[in-house]
């Protein structure tokens, strides 16, 4: 079986979640041997995580060159060979008719929190991907939930839930370890109180209800990484509230990521809808307790490990924080997202997403 990846997504963004997952997943693809082809353009190597696959240059496809903003949104033009798999990595497809596809659903964030021409655009794309795959991969039973209500019309026998990992950078520090940070950060990390706020902070990730929380904490300071460079609004809010007590990363390699998890007080992930919540599940598995939401995905993913409120209220959060004080209860905490961060791993995913290809292959094509 041929397996086409479209890596799209690694030209629409420089990191993220759904990189993430696509990296992991063709990493170990490549590494077992599997007859791999990839349609990308010379763009997509200035993703963080595309940097880090070595495909062989005669496995690589290009598209006739077309505009990533139109590109993006367009059926993939390449040839498919015939009898072959091909699994786009963000919501494009072949019309190639003797193939099997497959579609990765990560959330509904677009249908619930967007609103004009974007939500309208990305619907469709989105509705026209699932509508013509032959296998639907959902991260999370609530993804695999708001699918099936919001659109009725397809079939549960084509859904396989599948969900993410952390990635083996996530870890408890040894004694030892460089702090490989920013020399500010570096000096102050280990004497300070840092909580940390990970990813995009637009719209329901309720971003100025973690600064309104650290604006009521005294003696802590707030670290914003990743999520890409503070808008002009949200440096003046942080300027306002917190002077002095915030720090902003950029993109970050996960090695230095996990720095943060192991040495910040706890991640705050104060967000409304999560497809899966990678953050999260990466805080745990580097011993990081987790203050966070009861809401979507998110409990499925911390089980009773995490701290969740039920009303995204500054004050639910800091009564969550300040429990962590009690030196055993912390321990506690932390102890239980290591436990339950055990129960998620790429390499699962991995081998539960090769064995759903085979069946969406055999149930299109037939068996080989």
């Amino acid at each position: 079986m041929k397996i086409f990846y479209d890596n799209i997504v690694f030209e629409l963004q420089k990191a993220g979640g759904i990189s993430v997952y696509f990296y992991e997943i063709a990493r170990r693809a490549l590494n077992a041997g599997y007859d791999l082809w990839f349609i990308e353009q010379e763009a997509a190597k200035d993703n963080i995580f595309r940097k880090k696959l070595s495909i062989p240059g005669d496995r690589i496809i290009r598209e006739n060159y077309l505009p990533l903003a139109v590109r993006r949104y367009m059926p993939i033009r390449v040839p498919i060979d015939d009898n072959s798999l091909i699994h786009s990595s963000y919501y494009r497809v072949s019309r190639q008719k003797n193939i099997a596809r497959v579609v990765t659903v990560h959330d509904f964030a677009y249908e619930y929190f967007r609103k004009g021409l974007p939500r309208c655009v990305h619907g469709l794309q989105k509705k026209f991907a699932i509508d013509n795959a032959d296998g639907i991969i959902c991260v999370s039973e609530n993804t695999r939930n708001d699918l099936l209500r919001l659109n009725g019309t397809v079939a549960a026998k084509k859904i396989r839930v599948i969900y993410h990992g952390a990635g083996d950078a996530f870890h408890r520090l040894k004694d030892g370890e460089e702090l490989k940070l920013p020399d500010a950060l570096r000096d102050n990390i280990v004497k300070d109180k840092y909580i940390l706020f990970v990813g995009h902070r637009g719209n329901y990730k309720n971003f100025a209800v973690a600064v309104e929380v650290l604006k009521k904490l005294d003696g802590y300071r707030l670290i914003v990484a990743g999520g890409g460079p503070l808008s002009k609004g949200e440096s003046i809010m942080l300027e306002n509230e917190l002077p002095g007590r915030y720090t902003w990363l950029g993109n970050m390699e996960s090695s230095e990521l996990n720095i943060l998890y192991n040495y910040t007080y706890c991640l705050l992930y104060p967000s409304s809808y999560e497809g899966f919540g990678i953050p999260i599940l990466e805080a745990m598995q580097a011993g990081c307790p987790v203050v966070t939401t009861n809401k979507a995905s998110i409990p499925e993913v911390c089980g009773a490990a995490g701290l969740m409120v039920d009303q995204i209220d500054p004050d639910e959060f800091l009564k969550k924080i300040l429990k962590l004080e009690n030196i055993p209860f912390r321990r506690e905490i932390v102890e239980a997202g290591l436990r339950q961060s055990q129960k998620f791993s790429w390499d699962r995913a991995f081998s539960e997403t090769m064995e759903f290809y085979k069946e969406v292959y055999e149930r299109k094509i037939g068996r080989e």
